[in-house]
């Protein structure tokens, strides 16, 4: 799995609802700290810091790769970090972040509102005006009602599964609604808890105060959809654009690519967030990681919107060259990479026989398996990362600190779970992710040292929600184990942690608590949170949510993420931004013009 969105911090929105977050600004190395430039020049880790080639410069084609087709380019479907990065591309919401790297670009800005919305004193009633001048790629206006529509479509979870669902949980409150496809209103816009009086007017009604909410609107799946263009879900394959750049027509072509040309009625007035500079964008997708590599380092591809990191071998050349460092970045990303432990397969439903598998497991080789300290991350204790508030470093509640296999406590859980001998089981691991079939191997080997026979089956990345997120298929496969990885969604721990140990976030499809978690006590803990607008209490009770599930052993954390990422020395306006963990993909333009 792959988050969308990492850490983001709000702090001017937080004060515009007169409450505080619990988010803080994304960690950075001391190696990060000291290799980056403020003047604008490339060098190891300037873009964590700065803008690297600032330029207004328009023009010329953006060439991206990928290493992995998105899930889905439905902004109400898709939940791939890139793919949220690229959706600013083509759709705009009410309000989206600022572009710039560090603090500043994690501001959330109004931008198809006109201002921040007005909110009611008791902060449950959320007003928008629309700015004039919005417009489709057709020409046709944006309207509250296309607002409206575009996030009722995320009710329709028989029809459009993938997505985040947080909006469902927020606006139904008892109503039950289905989505438009099933809607009864005339005019498929029967979700009662949002109000469009006007069409530059959006009212949303919550339920309580939840003052995470804008962070919410924030997501692509809460962009205009214009009703008559909607073809369920057929429209991942032409969706409409409220942004700088559409989709060329016919383009999308799943397993190879995408292309987007200049939407002719994006009015540059209207957008205070988008730099629109290359005429055209490139998205190549392909299979051989290798080979994406090679053509970034010798300059015919520009970008790899994965920002998963370059493989070991480029790695190396990467950072034995000062001139190919100089275009190198290690952010930290956000994520957590792990195992989820199947609790709906034998004998994982046994808390002793998951203990056996995170004790048996080599923190060091994952690590290695990852890339190590620089590229690959820090091991990993627990499954709170550490540029959220809540997080304790020092909590390692399996000793993993100490980098090595602890095969005698392995094997007192075996016993306890009544497997002294060990027993068999499945990995679940993306065939086109590299890094993840390598930890794979590397924990199959560790496990077998005590006794537990893993066998790895890969599968093709593209298909995850249908693969391990989908509990029914995940049982009849066997898959004990599924290697996946995970950023926050908002910058909270319910952003973070609520999708992977929330009991009600399991879906039949799309589903991202693998380990199908289902304690009560949990789920009472993340409504408690979601009330509290202290951000020291609600940091507390995130921590002890975290707690719990490090003492369920439900996820065997391998390491806290860092990846090495490549940037074409002719891109310009080159900066990572904090609130994906990666390069701000829609300021990006090329210095040749070509």
């Amino acid at each position: 799995m792959s988050r969308k969105t990492r850490a983001i911090a709000a702090a001017g929105v937080a004060l515009a609802l007169g409450l505080t977050t619990a988010a803080c600004g994304g960690s950075k190395s001391d190696d990060n700290k000291t290799s980056g430039s403020g003047n604008g020049k490339s060098a190891y880790n300037a873009a964590i810091t700065s803008v690297v080639n600032p330029s207004t410069t328009k023009g010329g084609t953006l060439n991206l790769w990928s290493a992995q087709d998105a899930d889905f380019w439905d902004p109400a479907r898709g939940y791939y970090a890139f793919v949220w990065n690229l959706n600013r591309l083509y759709t705009r919401k009410l309000v989206d972040y600022a572009s710039a790297p560090e603090k500043p670009g994690l501001e959330l800005q109004p931008d198809l509102a006109s201002a921040l919305p007005e909110i009611s004193a008791d902060k449950k009633t959320y007003t928008f005006k629309l700015k004039s001048g919005i417009k489709f790629d057709d020409g046709t206006p944006i309207t509250s009602k296309d607002i409206k529509y575009g996030i009722e479509r995320i009710f329709a979870q028989d029809v459009l599964p993938g997505g985040p669902v947080y909006l469902i949980d927020i606006l139904d409150q008892g109503q039950g609604y289905k989505g438009p496809y099933k809607d009864t209103d005339p005019n498929k816009l029967g979700l009662k808890t949002v109000e469009t009086p006007d069409d530059s007017t959006i009212v949303f009604h919550l339920k309580e105060p939840k003052s995470d909410f804008l962070y919410l609107l924030a997501m692509p799946g809460a962009g205009p959809v214009p009703q008559k263009r909607d073809k369920g879900a057929q429209y991942n394959a032409a969706p409409a654009s409220s942004g700088p750049y559409m989709f060329k027509e016919g383009s999308i072509q799943p397993g190879k690519g995408a292309m987007w040309v200049r939407n002719p009625n994006w009015d540059a007035s209207t957008d205070t967030i988008r730099k629109a500079l290359p005429d055209q964008i490139n998205l190549t997708v392909t299979t051989n990681a290798e080979d994406m590599d090679s053509r970034l380092i010798a300059g015919t591809a520009d970008l790899d919107v994965g920002q998963t990191g370059v493989q070991a071998a480029s790695r190396t050349k990467i950072l034995q060259d000062p001139t190919l460092k100089a275009n190198a970045d290690t952010p930290t990303t956000g994520f957590i990479r792990y195992a989820a432990l199947s609790t709906n397969v034998a004998p994982f439903d046994n808390i002793d026989c998951r203990k056996a598998v995170i004790y048996a497991a080599d923190p060091t080789s994952l690590q290695t398996a990852r890339g190590g300290p620089i590229a690959g991350g820090d091991i990993g204790t627990s499954m709170l990362p550490p540029n959220i508030a809540g997080s304790d470093t020092k909590y390692d509640p399996f000793n993993r600190l100490q980098g090595k296999p602890q095969a005698e406590e392995a094997k007192k859980a075996l016993t306890a779970c009544g497997k002294p001998n060990g027993f068999d089981t499945k990995i679940a691991v993306r065939n086109n992710k590299p890094a993840e079939v390598k930890t794979a191997e590397a924990l199959q080997a560790a496990l077998k040292a005590v006794g537990i026979n893993a066998a790895i089956e890969q599968y093709d990345g593209g298909n995850i929600s249908s693969v391990i997120g989908a509990p029914d298929n995940v049982k009849s496969k066997g898959y004990g184990i599924e290697i996946a990885g995970w950023g926050a969604d908002y910058p909270t721990g319910s952003g973070y942690l609520q999708p992977l140990a929330d009991s009600r976030f399991i879906l039949n499809n799309g589903n991202y608590n693998l380990p199908l978690i289902k304690d009560t006590s949990i789920d009472a803990l993340f409504d408690q949170a979601a009330g509290e607008t202290d951000a020291t209490k609600a940091a507390d009770v995130y921590s002890q949510i975290n707690h719990k599930i490090m003492e369920g052993a439900y996820y065997l954390p391998f390491v806290v993420d860092k990846a090495l990422n490549y940037r074409n020395p002719r891109l310009t306006n080159v900066y990572i931004h904090d609130a994906f963990g990666m390069v701000d993909f829609q300021a990006l333009g090329v210095s040749d013009g070509k």
